[in-house]
């Protein structure tokens, strides 16, 4: 695992950046129109760093909606499943390693909590989760540690967490969001993540499967040509299932295909199904007016 010394992460160029101060400007403007900020955001806004860019514009990337960018800049909890982002935004010169109470399975010594300050950010915050990465901009940061003294703001820190018990909202740097960690902001979530099947589950699965390819309909090609063209003799043939294919092909969940309802647009059709199945279509169609 790197350390921040090592870190590869770069911020954006200056002509980068500066079309992002532009793009945020103009969103907390559109936003502003029907939902409160704090003072001093739009100032804040001018004075964007390369590293704040970076972020919003990575979240921006993953899916962020013009609406949910104030609830990010409000302390919103944001989880996106892409853990390269984790690296992504420890950025050498102004990244820092804190300490938090957010994500306690996450092994923090392996993945440690990132800070960072900035003009519209405030105090940044970020980690890992098991399958991604987590971000949430705070208000006041918290620096508790052994062997020191509680500082101004961790007592600052203190009353925003107060006031979290008592809204059940993040205090985030330009305002509150009801998005929390137990209810967070979900950004690009990876619907397909593989999950273990219990072993009375998984031989039952798989007895079923075999079961059907036995019984799979052979007959619409002659002897002779079947048997040049065995079906796959499958160990497992539970293993192939919700297997992503590179053509799009396999058995998985749906077929690993897209899925959609589609509806008849024929009249003639449903009024023919809705008849006497008994009467003979030739007379239903004469009746209709089909010849």
């Amino acid at each position: 695992m790197s350390t921040l010394d090592e870190a590869v992460a770069h911020p954006l160029s200056g002509a980068r950046t500066e079309e992002v101060r532009k793009r945020v400007r103009l969103l907390i403007e559109i936003t502003s129109r029907s939902r409160d900020y704090r003072r001093g955001l739009t100032a804040a806004a001018k004075r964007l760093s390369p590293e704040e860019a970076a972020i919003i514009a990575d979240l921006e990337q993953h899916g962020m909606q013009v609406p949910q960018l104030h609830d990010v800049l409000c302390g919103g909890h944001v989880l996106v499943d892409d853990p390269q982002l984790y690296e992504d935004w420890r950025f050498r010169a102004v990244s820092h390693e804190r300490i938090s109470s957010h994500h306690k399975s996450i092994d923090k010594k392996r993945w440690p909590d990132i800070g960072m300050k900035g003009q519209v950010v405030r105090e940044k915050l970020h980690g890992r989760t098991l399958q991604g990465t987590w971000v949430q901009l705070e208000k006041t940061p918290a620096a508790f540690g052994k062997r020191k003294l509680p500082s101004l703001n961790d007592l600052r820190h203190l009353v925003d967490f107060v006031i979290y018990r008592v809204t059940r909202s993040n205090v985030g740097p330009w305002g509150l969001s009801r998005k929390t960690e137990r209810r967070p902001m979900y950004l690009s979530p990876d619907v397909a993540m593989p999950q273990a099947l219990p072993d009375a589950v998984a031989g039952s699965l798989q007895n079923a499967l075999r079961k059907i390819e036995e019984s799979d309909d052979v007959t619409a090609a002659s002897g002779d040509l079947a048997s040049l063209f065995p079906p796959p003799e499958r160990e497992d043939p539970a293993a192939e299932l919700g297997r992503a294919m590179a053509n799009g092909a396999g058995r998985g969940l749906f077929g690993n295909s897209d899925v959609w309802v589609s509806e008849t647009t024929s009249g003639t059709a449903a009024a023919i199904r809705g008849r006497d199945r008994g009467q003979p279509p030739r007379a239903l169609l004469a009746e209709m007016g089909v010849s």
